[in-house]
């Protein structure tokens, strides 16, 4: 199967779970399973948020994230992953000059 995600509607989401401004995404969702292409304008972040049944990988694109998992902080730059497992809580802040853009992949456990 082959996801065209550029050409994939683009879902504006305000708040994200509690973040600030609006975070972005093309979505592909199975019903089980997410990969997204998400961007976030500097300044916005997605809010603190557990992964109760699911995992996060998150491979940044460009830009810098400013990660906050488990209470530790992180610094994720372009071509860098991070690994959020089932059960941990965390929060992505674009907190540079420039927008960050991510490949997020959230499979269901």
């Amino acid at each position: 199967m082959i996801l065209d995600l550029p050409n994939t509607p683009e879902q504006a989401m305000p708040n994200f779970k509690g973040g600030e401004g609006v975070a972005y995404t093309r979505m592909f969702f199975d019903g089980t399973n997410r990969i997204m292409l998400g961007r976030l304008p500097a300044g916005a972040s997605i809010g603190m948020h557990t992964h109760d049944t699911n995992s996060e990988i998150m491979h940044v694109l460009s830009g810098t994230a400013r990660v906050i998992m488990d209470g530790e902080t992180e610094i994720v730059r372009a071509g860098q992953t991070h690994y959020c497992p089932k059960g941990h809580t965390h929060t992505t802040i674009c907190d540079g000059p420039e927008e960050l853009h991510i490949l997020a992949v959230v499979p269901e456990q």
